[in-house]
C-alpha cells in the first residue's frame, strides 16, 4: 500500500506539541513498517530527522537536499520505503488545501494520513486525520487576536463567499471549519486522550465508531534520568541558576502563564525563605505582554528566567536539574511535557483538569489552574516537601512506561491498515 503522510508540520524548526507529534510517528513508522511505500509531502525540503530516517539522530539541518528524476527528495531510511515530495504552492497561505489537494487530484496514494487537523478538499476515499484538540473552540477570548486579523482582507471576503458567510479567514473559523470538515470526510479519526475524544462527540456531534484513541508517546532515548552535575553546562549557557522550577511551552494567554507568574509572587510573598527561580522556556506567543507586565508588577525581573526556545537535546538537562515541573494549563489535549517530566524523574505540579488526570493519575500535586493562590499553595508543599518529591518522582517512572512513541506508532499503524 502506498501511504502518504503530510509532513508539512513536522517539518517546522521550531516545534511545539503538535510538531512533535507528527514528527516523532514518522520516525517511528519509519523504523516499524518494512511492508507499506511512503510518501511524505511538504512545503519545502525535509530537514534533519527527517531527512535521515535512520535509528540516528542527526543535527537540525542537514545540508543540500538530494532529489532523484521523478522529484522525490531521497531519504536514508531503515527499509527505504520512505519518500519525500515538495509541493510548490505560490501563497504563503492554505497549502493543505491548494498545493497537497491538487497533488492528491493527479497524484493519489492509496492512503493519505494527516497529523494535524486539515484534510485537504481532494482526498483519497481512504483518509485519516488526527485532532489533536478543540481549545480553540472552547476558549473562544483566547483567540480573539485572530478573529480581527483578516478583517478588512480581500482573503477574507473570498473565504466568506465561498462559506456562505459561515466562516472568515481567521485561525479560529479555519480551525472550526477544518475540524468539522475533517469529521465529516475522514475515513478514520484519531485523537490523543478519551478527553478530546469526547470533546468531539459532545461539541461537533462526531461519530463514536468514527474516533479512535492513540496516546501521544516521548522520546525515551534522550528524556531519562540523569546526573545533575551533567546538566551545567546546559543551565551554565542558558543562565540558569538552581534552585528552580520549570515550565517548557510556548508563552501565551492559552497555556496560562500569567497566573503562574501571580502564583510564583504569591509564593515569593508568604514565604521568602524560597529561593527557588521559575524558569521559563520556549517562544514568546499572543498573550506574552501580559506575562511581562507581571513580572514588572511583581517586582520578579531577577526571579523570572526566560532563556527563550532551547533545542530539545538540552531539555532532560534542564528537566533533571529542576525541584519540579509547572504545567498550569487551563484546557490541554494531552500534555506530552508531562511525559517528559515522569521519564526525568522530576516531581510534577499541574492543573486539575482531566486530559492531564488521564496522563499522570496519581503521579502529580494537582491545583486548580484558575486560583493562582491554591497554585501557589501546592507549588510551595511540592517544593518544601523532600518526601513528596521522592514520592512523586518514583510513581512518574513507572506511570511513564505505559507511554511512548513506538507503541503510539504500533497502534496508528494498526488504524491505517484496518
Amino acid at each position: 500500500m502506498l501511504i502518504g503522510i503530510d509532513a508539512s508540520r513536522a517539518n517546522k524548526l521550531h516545534k511545539s506539541g503538535t510538531e512533535w507529534y507528527a514528527f516523532y510517528l514518522i520516525r517511528e513508522l519509519a523504523r516499524l513498517d518494512k511492508d507499506n511505500q511512503y510518501i511524505l509531502y511538504t512545503d519545502r525540503p525535509l530537514i534533519g530527522g527527517l531527512a535521515d530516517l535512520s535509528a540516528e539522530e542527526v543535527d537540525p539541518m542537514t545540508g543540500p537536499a538530494t532529489f532523484d528524476q521523478y522529484g522525490f527528495q531521497t531519504l536514508v531510511s531503515p527499509h527505504h520505503n520512505f519518500r519525500a515530495k515538495v509541493l510548490s504552492w505560490p501563497f504563503k497561505f492554505f497549502w493543505t488545501l491548494g498545493g497537497l489537494s491538487l497533488e492528491m487530484l493527479f497524484h493519489k496514494p492509496d492512503l493519505l494520513f494527516v497529523p494535524a487537523h486539515t484534510l485537504p478538499l481532494i482526498h483519497p476515499r481512504r483518509s485519516v486525520v488526527t485532532i489533536h484538540d478543540i481549545g480553540f473552540k472552547r476558549n473562544l477570548k483566547l483567540y480573539e487576536q485572530d478573529r480581527v486579523a483578516y478583517r478588512n482582507n480581500f482573503i477574507n471576503t473570498l473565504v466568506r463567499l465561498f462559506t456562505l458567510g459561515r466562516f472568515g479567514a481567521t485561525q479560529t473559523d479555519y480551525l472550526d471549519w477544518s475540524t468539522a470538515f475533517a469529521l465529516k470526510a475522514a475515513h478514520k479519526v484519531i485523537t490523543i486522550s478519551e478527553f478530546s475524544r469526547q470533546e468531539l462527540i459532545s461539541v461537533y456531534q462526531a461519530d463514536p465508531a468514527k474516533i479512535a484513541v492513540v496516546h501521544n508517546g516521548y522520546n525515551n532515548q534522550i528524556y531519562r534520568q540523569l546526573d545533575r552535575s551533567d546538566a551545567e553546562a546546559t543551565l551554565r549557557v542558558n543562565g540558569i541558576t538552581t534552585p528552580f522550577i520549570f515550565y517548557v511551552g510556548r508563552l501565551e494567554k492559552k497555556k496560562n502563564i500569567s497566573e503562574l507568574i501571580e502564583a510564583f509572587a504569591l509564593i515569593k510573598h508568604h514565604h521568602p525563605e524560597i529561593k527557588h527561580k521559575l524558569v521559563l522556556v520556549g517562544d514568546a506567543s499572543y498573550g506574552f505582554d501580559e506575562v511581562k507586565y507581571n513580572i514588572s508588577e511583581y517586582n520578579l525581573e531577577r526571579e523570572v528566567l526566560m532563556p527563550g526556545w532551547i533545542e530539545e537535546k538540552s531539555l532532560p538537562d534542564i528537566y533533571n536539574a529542576a525541584s519540579a515541573f509547572i504545567f498550569p494549563s487551563n484546557y490541554e489535549g494531552f500534555g506530552i511535557p508531562l511525559l517528559q517530566a515522569m521519564a526525568c524523574g522530576t516531581p510534577i505540579a499541574a492543573s486539575d483538569i482531566a486530559p492531564v488526570r488521564e496522563v499522570v493519575a496519581d503521579c502529580a500535586v494537582l491545583f486548580d489552574p484558575n486560583s493562582p493562590a491554591d497554585m501557589a499553595d501546592k507549588i510551595f508543599a511540592l517544593i518544601s516537601d523532600q518526601a513528596l518529591q521522592s514520592k512523586l518522582s518514583a510513581s512518574g517512572l513507572a506511570r511513564v512506561n505505559d507511554f511512548s512513541w513506538r507503541k503510539c506508532a504500533s497502534e496508528t499503524l494498526d488504524i491505517l491498515q484496518s
